[in-house]
């Protein structure tokens, strides 16, 4: 099926789009897939901002509630749960310390554990509300978009 998708250019975006929108990964692996498909760079760009930002407002406003639903239905998933709270808390006291600029640096460092995901859910963690997070959290993906494009185009240069 991703043989299919990835025939025509909307495919790319779709598949680019979708891969971008996945926690760890995220744009650092979507933006680089797309390019890799052969989208142009703006159209898989835009791909990959668009799918990183889609869970953003949803995991701000009801990541909580899931938490709280899971631990309630599934006790198994408590522990995973209170390390993800645990690993977003110490993350959360930079955002605390250095206020929206720590928030901007957690998501805009293309490594493992930090981006749009992590942002989110530490921004709801410390109750900030959508309208204040989101705008930082856009910011710092579209930084981290472009040193994933820097460091694409460099290794394409390389081999």
């Amino acid at each position: 099926m991703i043989a299919w998708l990835t025939g025509t250019t909307l495919g790319k975006f779709i598949v680019t789009f979708f891969i971008s929108m996945v926690p760890v990964v995220e744009l650092r692996l979507g933006l680089p897939y797309g390019i890799a498909l052969g989208l142009p760079y703006f159209t898989a760009l835009t791909a990959a901002i668009l799918g990183n930002m889609v869970p953003v407002p949803f995991i701000i406003i009801y990541i909580k509630r899931i938490f709280a639903w899971l631990r309630r239905h599934w006790a198994a998933l408590d522990g995973f749960i209170t390390r993800l709270e645990r690993r977003a808390e110490g993350k959360g006291e930079a955002v605390e310390k250095y206020g929206t600029w720590g928030l901007l640096i957690l998501v805009a460092i293309p490594l493992p554990g930090t981006g749009a995901w992590t942002g989110a859910l530490v921004a709801a963690l410390l109750n900030l509300k959508v309208r204040k997070a989101f705008p930082v959290i856009f910011v710092g993906v579209c930084i981290a978009a472009a040193i994933m494009t820097g460091l694409t185009y460099g290794a394409i240069k390389l081999f």
